[in-house]
């Protein structure tokens, strides 16, 4: 009966801190500060021209393409920002 509810215990709290862990880790991609810059709407569904978008792209801090080029490398938040991580890869990260 105790291992049964020390397994019990520790699945639990696993599961526990999986998710807070999850929660803590939030993508630069879904920060609307750090992405409207490169849509021409509120709703951030149409890219700006690749010109606006390399200005833009380029007056943001270094730790910040740093951190959305990393985003952007991991299959499922790269997959929901595809537009936006293909341009990024078009300038080739930071160029």
């Amino acid at each position: 009966m105790n291992f049964k509810m020390l397994s019990m215990g520790a699945m639990a709290l696993a599961m526990m801190t999986g998710s807070a862990l999850a929660a803590t880790h939030t993508s630069a991609l879904d920060d609307p500060a750090k992405m409207a810059p490169f849509y021409t709407d509120s709703g951030m569904k149409t890219m700006k021209s690749e010109k606006e978008f390399k200005a833009a792209w380029m007056a943001m801090k270094d730790e910040d393409r740093a951190s959305m080029t990393k985003d952007c490398g991991d299959n499922v938040i790269g997959k929901s920002h595809d537009n936006f991580c293909k341009m990024t890869k078009q300038l080739g990260g930071a160029n």
